[in-house]
This record gives C-alpha cells, sequence and structure tokens, in this order.
C-alpha cells in the first residue's frame, strides 16, 4: 500500500462552521490515503475534531508558527520551514493567508498549496479592504489553487484579486443529502417540545454581529399567528438576541440550544428555514434545510437566490431587514400546504445538485492534480 499523503491544515478557526464541517467531511472520505495536521491561528479554537470519525488520521499541531500577526519576514520564514514536512498545504479564509505569502517568500521545496476562501466577516462584511484585496492578490500568486464555493467568490477571485481563470476552482458545497430526509430525533433540540398548531422558525447560524439575528427575532415579533422561533448555534450575539426577543414581548416564544451538531437530526422539527445575514456566501445551513425539504425566507446575499428553487423564489426578501423578513414569511406561516411544496421542489434541486459526492470528487481532484499524484486520494 502508498504511503498515505501528509496534509496540513492552516484554518482561521477550527471551531465548527461550514468551512470546517467540509474540510473535516474531506478528511472521513478520504480515509487512511491521508494523514492530518491541523493549525488553527486562534488559540484552542479546534471544535470541529469531534466530527472525525475514527481511524481517521490526524494531529492537533503542538507550538506551530503564528499564521497571524503583523508582516514579518521571521514569521514567513518559521511558516515555510513548517510547511515543508508535508505532500500538500491547504489554508482556509483570510486568517491563514499568511500561508500562502509565506510560501512566495520562502517557496523552496514547499509543497504545493490550495487556498480556500469561503466568505467575510463582520469587519469586510459591508465591503472589502483594499489593502487585504492587495494582499491576498499577491499571496495567492503563489498557490497552486484558489477553491471557493459561490458565484460571487468566484467573480471577486476573478475581478477583485485578479487571479487567473485556471487557478480559480468553483466547487459548490455538497451534503450527505439523504441523511435528511427521515424523521427527526424527538429529543434532538434540547428544550424543545412542539406546542400544537404552531410553526417552528428555525436557523442555524453561528451568534455573529454579520449574522444579524436581532432582526430576524424582530421580523418574527411581527407576525401573526403561533409559532416558536428556534436559533441553534453559538456566539457573542446571543445577549443581544435575547434582549431583541424581550424587547418584542416574544422571550417566551424563542428557544436557543446552543450549538448542535449533525443538523440532519433536528432540521425537519423546522417547518422553514430563516436567514438574516447581511454577508452570506454559499451557506451549508441552506442546502440542508433544502434537503430537509423546507422553504427557505432570506435576504438576496450571496448564491442563496441561486441556490433555491424556482418555487421559493417569491420568498426571498428584498434586503435584510425586518419588515422585509416578516413580510416573506408570514405567507409561509398562514399555508401548510404552501411550505410543503416550496419545501418539495428544494428538496429534489438539494439532491439532484448539492450532494457530496460529487464535492468530495472534485476536491479529491484538485488535491491530486496539485500533487501530480492522481488517484491519491481517490476511494
Amino acid at each position: 500500500m502508498a504511503q498515505p499523503i501528509r496534509i496540513l491544515h492552516l484554518h482561521s478557526t477550527f471551531d465548527l462552521g461550514g468551512k470546517e464541517a467540509r474540510a473535516v467531511r474531506l478528511m472521513n472520505a478520504f480515509g487512511d490515503r491521508a494523514r492530518h495536521v491541523i493549525v488553527s491561528s486562534m488559540e484552542g479554537r479546534y471544535g470541529a475534531q469531534a466530527r472525525i470519525e475514527k481511524g481517521v488520521r490526524y494531529e492537533i499541531a503542538q507550538n506551530p508558527p503564528p499564521l497571524a500577526g503583523r508582516p514579518s519576514v521571521a514569521r514567513y520564514e518559521a511558516i515555510a520551514r513548517y510547511m515543508r514536512g508535508f505532500d500538500l498545504v491547504l489554508t482556509y479564509n483570510w486568517g491563514a493567508i499568511d500561508g500562502a505569502m509565506a510560501r512566495r517568500a520562502f517557496g523552496r521545496q514547499v509543497p504545493p498549496l490550495v487556498h480556500h476562501e469561503d466568505g467575510f466577516n463582520e469587519d469586510e462584511a459591508g465591503g472589502l479592504k483594499r489593502e487585504r484585496n492587495l494582499y491576498r492578490r499577491l499571496a495567492l500568486g503563489a498557490a497552486y489553487a484558489l477553491a471557493v464555493p459561490s458565484e460571487t467568490l468566484e467573480r471577486i477571485a476573478l475581478e477583485t484579486w485578479k487571479q487567473p481563470r485556471g487557478k480559480v476552482h468553483r466547487i459548490v458545497n455538497g451534503i450527505a443529502t439523504m441523511a435528511y430526509a427521515g424523521d427527526p430525533e424527538p429529543k434532538a433540540i434540547p428544550g424543545f417540545v412542539r406546542k400544537p398548531k404552531e410553526v417552528v422558525i428555525g436557523t442555524v447560524a453561528g451568534l455573529r454581529a454579520v449574522k444579524d439575528l436581532p432582526a430576524l427575532v424582530r421580523a418574527v415579533g411581527g407576525l401573526a399567528g403561533k409559532y416558536r422561533l428556534v436559533i441553534v448555534g453559538e456566539g457573542p450575539e446571543r445577549a443581544a438576541i435575547e434582549r431583541a426577543a424581550m424587547a418584542m414581548g416574544i422571550d417566551d416564544r424563542l428557544v436557543m440550544p446552543g450549538f448542535l451538531d449533525r443538523p440532519y437530526r433536528y432540521m425537519r422539527h423546522f417547518d422553514l428555514l430563516a436567514l438574516s445575514s447581511r454577508s452570506e456566501q454559499f451557506p451549508i445551513s441552506v442546502v440542508e434545510a433544502m434537503a430537509a425539504g423546507l422553504p427557505i425566507v432570506a435576504p438576496p446575499v450571496g448564491d442563496v437566490p441561486r441556490m433555491i428553487a424556482p418555487e421559493n423564489f417569491p420568498f426571498i426578501a428584498g434586503q435584510a431587514n425586518e419588515v422585509m423578513l416578516r413580510d416573506a414569511i408570514q405567507p409561509l406561516m398562514d399555508d401548510a400546504a404552501l411550505r410543503a411544496r416550496v419545501g418539495a421542489a428544494n428538496q429534489a434541486k438539494a439532491r439532484a445538485e448539492f450532494d457530496e459526492a460529487v464535492m468530495i470528487a472534485r476536491y479529491a481532484a484538485l488535491y491530486e492534480g496539485a500533487m501530480g499524484r492522481p488517484g491519491a486520494l481517490s476511494a
């Protein structure tokens, strides 16, 4: 048997989110064909390792060179020296872009590098920073490829970061769509028991300012009818969300169970998925909700309008504000048959276009191409 591929993962954070869930799914799919070392630029943020399957060989790096900090020749050289012990380097998002810059500055004997960009935090949600665009443009020159999940990011990579078309690979995020088809686990959401005739509005997101979840609370607070709002996730905005619910007088209708893994266990407890984000790219929670047969209400951020089925178009709010979100949710609240029709259309599209098998094959081919080792990671 051939020696396993040695892969170094340089993450902005390895707490579980969309990009981390995808990275873990690929690690699980590659099985014993690869060995992994994981670095987070944020110390101690390794929550996603709980999703790595038994038998996958990995370790959390001990005392790696810092990925974050002021530009420094000494730091770049230390990162490059660390990367030389691997067959492939994978970097993720702005927080790990210095891996690419280190390869540019000290590229001799450094293995091929594939960079992944999945979206932007609060500090770039309203617009990209000019100095970061210039830095990305320079650093990405040393990458074998840039992988992005959305048309929006693909356009930014080509037009703003000036990357050659052959270097940019758009690979949409995929999931095990059939896992979302069954009944939900009755106790998958702690503290939640459905009440008679209520409509359950759900969302799954990190509780960060860019998700603007207080706006969703205010939108839901203006609805007519019986409902419950379930917000799955953890983050620094929890108190702001709770204050918004109290201000709207709906704190007794809000359920916030914290982070819950394996969304297929609970997604079908929801009757619809609602987003209020100011910035998204290709949100995996939308794919999960589609696979579960749910309608989606969201502002027209990122690729969301292109992800959903045509039947769902009327429920994309004109912009991310509570009035438009409320008005998009209300007709779905009022009509169970409408929810079922829209959800069925979304489910069919998710199964046809967003199943994980295609995603895994495309990433394996990209990584194998970077190393010049066809078939090294494929099942």
